[in-house]
């Protein structure tokens, strides 16, 4: 039994007359009669009932009819699949996201990508970054948008561009009149952290000059959003990346946080994209790269080609 003649036989029901079948399916009549025959003789049941004006598919007939149609369904099917991983931008994504990343960033890309690549499906997942290498590892997940660098031999890597932190302040705050925040300013202020696991926390450590017993328990919090809050209600300040920081991003009431920006040299973190080394849709990571560069918000600064794809986001101390 073959394709083939499953064809001819759904042909056969649509069309119930042998002439208008053969005609469908490109052959000669004596050819379409021939393979019934064939296909019925392996079967061991007749599949019509034949008569001079048209033909009636037998009660087994109609079984095996409605069977067939769910084969070759599942056939164009596979063909569809296979047809969508010879191009690019189209098929499913399956992308994980950080969370101190994804609110911001995600919603001012969408609309670009679905314009540019309407075959695409974007599944997105938010987690830490080390659930998401997980993931990645596992093949749960196809690409990863994260901050730079990540460890491993076997993960390729794409910087995307910088984002500079910034410094949001309560009402009132001793900092609040400065234009900008020195660094070394941040020394012995309240200054609230993101909970272990956080990449985000390690580098508002360095650049805050704190070390893990430096912090306070209570200070710490699950999300930027939950940091903003208590920046809000006057518990401390904390650090923020640009992106949070746009305008309509925060449900905090005006005049009760203040952003301000970090005096030279800005500290940075730097955000890129992460996938499986041999992974075979290297065309798909590039070209949505593309995308990505053209359509980011201003607050960032997106990364040359003659920069090193290697680099550290946060200065360290020494």
């Amino acid at each position: 039994m073959t394709l083939k003649e499953l064809q001819y036989l759904v042909a056969l029901a649509d069309q119930r007359r042998f002439v208008r079948a053969a005609e469908a399916c490109h052959i000669g009549q004596p050819t379409l009669s021939t393979q019934l025959k064939k296909l019925e003789d392996y079967l061991g049941v007749t599949l019509f009932e034949r008569n001079k004006h048209f033909l009636i598919p037998t009660p087994v007939g109609e079984q095996i009819i409605e069977r067939a149609r769910n084969a070759l369904e599942v056939v164009h099917q596979i063909r569809q699949l296979a047809r969508q991983s010879n191009d690019p931008m189209g098929g499913s994504l399956r992308i994980g996201v950080i969370p101190t990343l994804g609110p911001y960033l995600v919603p001012h890309l969408l609309p670009a990508i679905r314009h540019t690549c309407p075959k695409l499906h974007l599944f997105l997942r938010e987690d830490l970054t080390a659930n998401l290498l997980e993931r990645l590892r596992q093949g749960r997940l196809d690409l990863l948008l994260l901050a730079l660098p990540v460890p491993g031999d076997d993960i390729e890597v794409m910087p995307l561009f910088r984002e500079p932190f910034t410094v949001a302040l309560p009402a009132e705050h001793e900092l609040w009149d400065r234009e900008e925040i020195k660094e070394k300013e941040l020394a012995g202020q309240n200054v609230l952290l993101l909970e272990e696991g956080h990449c985000m926390r390690d580098q508002a450590l360095a650049i805050c000059g704190y070390t893990a017993s430096d912090e306070r328990e209570e200070l710490k919090a699950t999300s930027l959003e939950t940091l903003r809050q208590m920046v809000a209600a006057g518990v401390g300040c904390t650090l923020l990346p640009a992106l949070a920081t746009l305008p309509d991003v925060s449900s905090v009431r005006d005049g009760l946080v203040g952003i301000r920006p970090f005096a030279a040299p800005v500290p940075t973190r730097l955000i890129g994209m992460a996938w499986r080394h041999r992974y075979p849709r290297n065309q798909t990571v590039k070209r949505l790269a593309q995308v990505i560069l053209s359509n980011l918000p201003a607050a960032v600064q997106a990364i040359t080609t003659e920069e090193p794809r290697k680099h550290v986001a946060v200065r360290t101390r020494a």
